[in-house]
Parts: structure tokens; sequence; C-alpha cells
């Protein structure tokens, strides 16, 4: 058995539907501007490039219904409602055409963006952790396994804030497919079990305040709800 000089962090995992297992996460990989109209909006171009990836650490994720924290040192926090896609393996160099094969299941997630501190990174050209991976950064429902939602390439997706309508797309807007996504970010790093994809944001996304309700869908998928406090 080994021995650790300190107490290691408890498993960051995530809930089943239906089930009182938990998904347990090794990394969490997020997909930047994968939606032509949010592209747009945060002033891309929306023309199909490589897809480019940042990372939120596993601990960000917030689940089980808890309430989102306003995070300090930002005034300006965005909400991005996402599919979460959950792996049962990995791999390098994964062929495109069985990279479906690695899905575990299907989830909604909200990637919260410290934006006025992200601003200030992309204009110093350093890294966005302080604007993406800040602490409860990613709100995420519980998984649901392939076997009972197939993998969803169409549907709708949207995000209200407060009973009305923020973001609103469809999942077949997504300029690089689950399967073109994981394919090329196991050409970067060797995927594994346990890591999870967030899928991009349709356009819409904007503040929170505290007090606001979230409230997060994806057709076939499930739903998300989280308060701002």
């Amino acid at each position: 058995m080994t021995k650790y000089i300190i107490e290691p962090a408890p498993q960051a995992s995530l809930p089943i539907r239906g089930s009182d297992t938990r998904f347990p996460v090794r990394r969490v990989y997020c997909v930047g501007r994968n939606y032509a109209a949010h592209t747009i909006e945060m002033g891309g171009d929306p023309d199909r490039e490589e897809p480019f990836f940042f990372q939120k650490n596993p601990d960000n994720l917030l689940s089980d219904g808890a309430d989102f924290p306003y995070p300090d040192k930002s005034a300006d926090v965005h909400h991005e409602i996402e599919m979460i896609v959950a792996l049962k393996k990995g791999g390098y160099n994964i062929p495109l055409e069985s990279a479906l094969d690695c899905v575990w299941g299907y989830g909604v997630a909200l990637d919260m963006t410290r934006r006025d501190l992200q601003g200030e990174c992309k204009k110093a050209g350093r890294p966005w952790e302080i604007g993406k991976a800040f602490d409860h950064s990613a709100p995420a429902s519980e998984l649901v396994p392939v076997s009972e939602s197939g993998h969803p390439s169409q549907g709708a997706i949207w995000l209200k804030v407060n009973s009305e309508i923020r973001q609103q797309g469809d999942l077949n807007q997504m300029i690089w497919k689950v399967p073109e996504m994981i394919a090329y970010l196991s050409s970067l790093f060797a995927l594994a079990p346990g890591d999870v994809i967030l899928s991009g944001t349709p356009s819409g996304v904007g503040p929170v305040e505290r007090g606001d309700l979230l409230e997060g869908h994806i057709d076939g998928v499930g739903d998300l709800k989280c308060k701002v406090v």
C-alpha cells in the first residue's frame, strides 16, 4: 500500500443518472470557439481552422446541484453552456472512425469564465488559467451513459438566466464534431479513461450576478441548474 507524506486529495468525480456510483475524472479539456456564431461573437474567424484546447482542473467541477460562488478578483463573470463528453478509454492518435468507441457518456456543463481576467491574459499573451480554471468554474450535471443517450449529434442546447433564454443553438452547429475533437486531441495528449471534454458553447454568452438562477438543457442528454451566490 502506497504511503503519502500528506493526505491525497479526494478523487474528483461526477454523478451518474440513476446510479449510486460515480464517474472518476482524470482531466478536463475544453474546446475553444467551437460554434461559428460564438467565434464571431468573441472576435474570431469562423472559418474552419485547427481546434484549440485549454484545460480546467478536475476539482473545478461543481456537481450535485451545488451553488456557484461568484469568484473574487473579478467583476465580469460569464456563462458558457456546453456538452460534456466523458471518456471510458483513450490513447494516442485515435482514428477518427473509432473515436466514439472511447465515449462512456454525456452531460451538461457550464464553462464559467472570469472574462475580465481572461481579457487581460489575452492582451498580455499569457495563459488563461486565472480566467478559466478557477475554483468551482465548471458546474456540471449528472452523466448519462451512451446506452441511454446514444451519441447526440444534433438537438437543442440552451441556457436560461432567471427563466430568460440567453444562449440557444443546436449540437449540429459545432464546427468540430465529437469524433473529430477526440481524434485531434489525442494527437496532442495521451487520452485516458476518466478524461472529459467540454465541447464548446453557442453564442449568447454574457455576465451573471449573485442571485441569478442558471438553467441549462441539451436535448437527449439532460439538464443543469445552479444558483449564483
